[in-house]
């Protein structure tokens, strides 16, 4: 690989995004490298349940069919493939990918990373290290057409490919850490370019193309996209993807810490982000260890509610149901009941006059969310409140996955790129390491001299926001639309105001970091996912709505900032 600039494209961001997507990338405009990122907490206890029936799988089968017209296309523009999906046996997708080069008759080097794959404690699943991006950088360099990863970082699909490029080594801290956050901005493939944006409604994202980084060999880039393309690059895209699971302002991984409170944003163009700035440190001497483990049995009944007295009918079915319970003598270890209050007085359909009562069990017994659960609701139906029925009739329960994180020493996790002739080598570690901890908080932005007269009005007029999860914990990314907006929010949006407008976080630990380069407030809610996506502790297991949700609640807002903004109006 030679030149200036390094085009990096995505064409996944989780295991069943965008089929077509490898096409688009490899025909829409030019490319270097074309990433795949495949892989979640919640697709590794996937991939082992896939192993169990089969031990040759464990890795996203999806890629490979991708493959069997990606494979010739890559091969003909000079595009090299990497990507993570080998999941839990990247040697069986490598072997894979060979199989099919051959069927397809095109020639092209395989090279695959291990050494994630980590003795598995007794009760779990799985149990993979999260490694970084040296031994992807040692099969480019090697010549490799192809790299099959296991659990990677996401950031690692970039910062292997841009050491390898550019000659960075381990102590190459700012370069790798402009690489980090491009790579963060990729990893979620069409997020970076208007998909789950809170400012939607400014444009046309029917079809949103995936995001391509330029990346320079001081670590610098421009997000941008293929002409012609679907969607929108600008500094609010770019933004909210910056704050989609992130934290403070230290940004850790296995190549390098990060710091997201230097990156500098500005808009290079139409659809085009420019990222500079970014400062990195020695990464910590601990790597985190995903655990996969069966948390137990669960079951879920939606009971559907129509028309008057509808907290009257919820109470009646509860009450029912726990003597049914009762009689059975097979109580479930936790009941958990959500009404849904989405009917509408006067309505003029009966599926706007209905609310949702939400039930649902767990239980380390699989007999105690099955038959006695299921056969309660059912028994009800002639029984109970008016209008009874259910959203589908109940199942025999089912088991939910546990996701825990873990930390190991770097050196006990081996770190092995098998070359495309067969050699296995061992990257060089990091020189130095610095262990984790949370930054300075900034000084706060002078306050708006004489805000003037407020009114109520949704917080979503002058900030956008994007929430996701990081096993039990949810964070909360809000940015302001303007210097004037970010001035009143820093003040206003303090941790015990988020508690007031999101009651349910009152009992919870909430962190708020500062990251004024971004004019953003970060919010990490601890606990408000329970034990992680797979337990589906809440109706919005992944925390996707979260942001949504505060934009959507009213506070006093200064007249001035409601009337000078520049936002979309939002519509309650």
């Amino acid at each position: 690989m030679t030149g200036q600039v390094l085009r990096i494209g995505n064409a996944s961001g989780f295991y069943g995004d965008r089929f077509d997507a490898v096409r688009e990338m490899l025909t829409g405009g030019p490319l270097d490298i074309l990433t795949g990122d495949y892989l979640a907490e919640l697709t590794m206890l996937i991939l082992a349940r896939s192993r169990l029936k089969d031990p040759a799988r464990g890795y996203a089968t999806t890629f490979l069919r991708q493959l069997e017209e990606g494979l010739g296309l890559a091969h003909e523009r000079g595009v090299r493939i990497v990507t993570n999906a080998g999941g839990l046996n990247p040697a069986g997708l490598a072997d894979a990918v060979r199989e099919l080069a051959r069927k397809v008759g095109v020639p092209v080097r395989v090279a695959h990373v291990e050494g994630d794959s980590l003795p598995v404690p007794e009760g779990y699943l799985t149990a993979h290290a999260y490694l970084g991006g040296a031994g992807i950088a040692a099969c480019l360099t090697a010549g490799a057409d192809v790299v099959v990863t296991g659990r990677v970082t996401d950031a690692a699909l970039v910062t292997g490919p841009a050491a390898a490029r550019f000659g960075w080594g381990p102590d190459d801290h700012d370069a790798l850490a402009g690489a980090v956050v491009a790579g963060h901005v990729l990893e979620c493939g069409t997020q970076a370019t208007g998909g789950n944006y809170s400012f939607f409604r400014d444009h046309d994202l029917r079809r949103p193309g995936f995001p391509v980084a330029e990346i320079h060999a001081d670590g610098s880039s421009v997000i941008t996209k293929h002409d012609g393309t679907g969607g929108v690059v600008d500094l609010g895209t770019v933004t909210a993807q910056l704050l989609y699971e992130t934290g403070g302002a230290r940004y850790a991984g296995p190549d390098v810490t990060a710091r997201l409170d230097t990156v500098r944003l500005t808009q290079d163009g139409p659809d085009r982000v420019r990222i500079s700035g970014v400062r990195g440190e020695a990464p910590p001497p601990t790597l985190k260890v995903g655990l996969n483990r069966l948390g137990g049995w669960r079951n879920e009944v939606v009971f559907v509610l129509t028309g008057l007295d509808i907290e009257a009918k919820a109470r009646l079915v509860r009450d029912q149901f726990a003597d049914a319970l009762a009689r059975s003598g097979a109580e479930p270890e936790e009941v958990r009941w959500e009404l849904s209050r989405t009917d509408r007085a006067d309505a003029g359909t009966e599926e706007s006059a209905s609310a949702l009562l939400r039930l649902v069990v767990r239980d380390q017994d699989p007999e105690a969310v099955g038959r006695a659960v299921s056969g309660a609701a059912v028994e009800l139906a002639l029984g109970s409140y008016p209008g009874f029925h259910v959203t589908a009739p109940p199942g025999k329960g089912a088991p939910y996955g546990v996701f825990e994180a873990r930390y190991v020493p770097a050196g006990e996790v081996p770190h092995i790129a098998v070359l495309p002739d067969g050699r296995r080598l061992s990257p060089t570690p990091p020189a130095t390491t610095q262990p984790l901890r949370d930054a300075e908080e900034p000084p706060l932005p002078a306050p708006l001299p004489d805000p003037g007269p407020t009114r109520p009005a949704p917080l979503g007029r002058i900030a956008g926001a994007r929430s996701g999860d990081k096993g039990g914990d949810a964070n909360v990314g809000v940015w302001a639309v303007d210097d004037d907006a970010w001035r009143w929010l820093a003040h206003e949006l303090t941790v015990e105001r988020f508690r007031e407008l999101l009651p349910e976080t009152a009992a919870l630990t909430v962190v708020r970091h500062l990251l004024p380069n971004l004019r953003a407030l970060n919010f990490t809610v601890h606990g408000l996912l329970g034990e992680g996506v797979a337990a589906q502790h809440r109706f919005d297991p992944q925390a996707k709505a979260v942001g949504e949700w505060l934009r959507s609640r009213h506070l006093p807002i200064p007249v001035s900032l409601l009337e000078t903004v520049h936002a979309p109006e939002a519509h309650a």
